[in-house]
């Protein structure tokens, strides 16, 4: 599968500061993780693309400046089916059950459109959305992009 990052700047002034609960009732909220990478995967019990990028998150995740928030989306009426697949799949990240797409008050909606699985949006350390991906997160792509930004925003606040 071609993966595609895009830039966003023109989502980032849009970028909502979510809110969501994880699978231990803990509440998980963007606001929290200022000054800190943020990845929010969306991803589904019956999607074989979305363990494939298992590997990439749970080391990212590790990182002392990111956090990976997988959502649970699709997985029909027992919410207990995302606790069993993250387990099964070893996810060791923030988990949240996002209900169905179709639910008005899925978390997906505080974050942007998930159109297929794997999802993935990237929130720079000021909370703003610059990156999305559709297909499975690769970790040069995002320590790349990460590098870049990086790069650019440490010359602008040096007024250089």
């Amino acid at each position: 599968m071609l993966l595609v990052c895009a830039a966003a700047p023109v989502w980032a002034s849009k970028a909502i500061q979510f809110e969501f609960n994880d699978i231990d009732g803990k509440q998980v909220r963007l606001e929290d993780m200022r000054g800190k990478w943020v990845l929010v995967n969306f991803w589904a019990p019956w999607c074989p693309l979305c363990w494939a990028e298992v590997p990439t998150l749970n080391k990212m995740h590790k990182r002392d400046d990111f956090v990976v928030i997988g959502v649970g989306l699709d997985y029909g009426p027992d919410a207990d089916m995302v606790r069993a697949t993250a387990k099964k799949h070893g996810l060791d990240f923030i988990i949240v059950a996002g209900g169905s797409r179709r639910d008005t008050t899925s978390p997906y909606r505080q974050v942007g459109p998930v159109d297929f699985f794997p999802t993935s949006y990237l929130y720079d350390p000021t909370g703003d959305i610059v990156m999305f991906v559709p297909g499975q997160v690769r970790e040069s792509k995002l320590r790349v992009f990460i590098d870049d930004w990086t790069r650019k925003n440490t010359k602008k606040a040096g007024g250089r």
